[in-house]
């Protein structure tokens, strides 16, 4: 059964029409809480109002007085990118090795969805799941979001190369150039390594550029899904697509 949970992300999922059962908090004033059983009633979605204790049983994480059984989350494959590579016009990617917190995750596929990105491609090995903390967090980009799924990080660069996209590797390495000063228009591809490790050997070499966030304080580093963030709307900015 995949259980997904908290209010925007069964709503986000209902307007998706992949809603299998819903059960909410009976009794609840919640007026979010009481517009989703709105739109529940609306898609025909059922739905059960049980106890905030059964609830509770059901999933351990904060969920805000709803919980959702979900169609499988289609995510594609390598065979299925190569297909598709050719029909996108100037493609905006984040690439994603071995990103291993679904929460990181899942705030990475929401600041992707929030810059219009093309597509998200991740690593199949040691890589988190697209889980229901993944998908509360993501705030429901994951129903939006195209998702590819790859065994081999680095053949994937090399198909993107060959299409016409540059790639630019996060890494803090002496030569990376300031993010703020490089040139991200056109078909670009951002890559973004593991919470710990960052990009490994392979992946850094498969990069055309590898770029970095001047940090001003005595932190060394951000967080994934922050830095994944900023360089994310670094591309936008350059685009010309802010208001």
């Amino acid at each position: 059964m995949n259980l997904i949970f908290g209010i925007h992300a069964v709503e986000n999922a209902c307007k998706a029409g992949q809603l299998s059962t819903v059960w909410l908090q009976k009794d609840s004033k919640n007026k979010r809480l009481l517009k989703l059983k709105s739109l529940l009633e609306k898609g025909q979605v059922p739905c059960f109002e049980v106890s905030a204790a059964e609830l509770d049983k059901r999933c351990g994480e904060r969920h805000q007085g709803v919980i959702a059984e979900v169609d499988q989350l289609q995510i594609h494959g390598e065979k299925q990118l190569k297909a598709q590579l050719p029909h996108w016009e100037q493609p905006f990617l984040l690439l994603l090795d071995q990103i291993e917190d679904p929460r990181n995750l899942g705030a990475c596929l929401r600041s992707a969805d929030a810059a219009g990105v093309t597509a998200v491609i991740m690593t199949k090995n040691q890589s988190a799941p697209v889980t229901a903390v993944t998908r509360k967090t993501a705030a429901g980009a994951v129903d939006h979001l195209p998702l590819y799924q790859v065994s081999n990080l680095a053949r994937t660069m090399a198909l993107l190369k060959e299409a016409g996209v540059w790639l630019y590797g996060t890494d803090c390495d002496e030569g990376s150039q300031n993010v703020f000063e490089t040139d991200l228009s056109g078909a670009v591809a951002i890559v973004m390594g593991n919470e710990g490790k960052g990009l490994r050997h392979l992946v850094k070499q498969n990069c055309d550029h590898l770029i970095h966030i001047p940090m001003a304080g005595k932190v060394q580093s951000l967080n994934v899904s922050v830095a994944t963030g900023i360089a994310l709307f670094e591309v936008v900015r350059q685009r010309g697509k802010t208001s």
